[in-house]
């Protein structure tokens, strides 16, 4: 690998990447105030979308970018509604559209819902991601770009300063 393709993100580099998310023209998430994130390119760690935008971008680079639904967080898929009777809901939750639950399915994985509607006995709960069927547009810079080590690559994840070996990202 030649010393300038070193220097922009292509596969099995960390990218450090400041970012600001805005939907529907308002800001839902930003590095700002924050760290940027970091993760390994080609890893899917981010959306496909975001990931095959920042391919070629050198550090200090920056770019706006849409990315389309399908590209992102998927289409809204109907199957995901799930109609339950209101009696199978604890009095102190708020059965208002827009809540938002952790639940817990038959295996004991939790799982994240939306109240969608309530009509009548029933609560219609969206297990979609929030940003599902959404256009996304990101204001991303590059911060700075390192080679993988061998042990991120093998543990599928950045290994951030002081962390333990097993330790886990924080972005994880």
């Amino acid at each position: 690998m030649t010393e300038n393709e070193k220097n922009v993100v292509q596969d099995g580099q960390v990218v450090t990447l400041a970012y600001t998310l805005t939907v529907d023209g308002e800001i839902v998430d930003s590095s700002e105030g924050n760290q940027p994130i970091q993760f390994i390119q080609g890893k899917r760690h981010i959306i496909i979308g975001l990931e095959n935008e920042l391919y070629g971008m050198a550090v200090g680079d920056k770019k706006d970018v849409v990315i389309k639904p399908e590209d992102g967080y998927g289409e809204v898929d109907t199957d995901n509604f799930v109609d339950v009777p209101r009696d199978q809901f604890p009095e102190q939750i708020p059965l208002d559209p827009g809540v938002e639950l952790e639940l817990t399915d038959q295996n004991g994985e939790l799982m994240d819902a939306r109240i969608a509607s309530v009509e009548g006995d029933t609560v219609r709960l969206d297990f979609n991601h929030p940003l599902a069927g959404k256009e996304l547009h990101f204001s991303v810079a590059v911060v700075d770009l390192r080679d993988a080590s061998d042990e991120e690559m093998e543990h599928g994840h950045v290994h951030g300063d002081g962390e333990e070996e097993d330790g886990e990202d924080a972005e994880e």
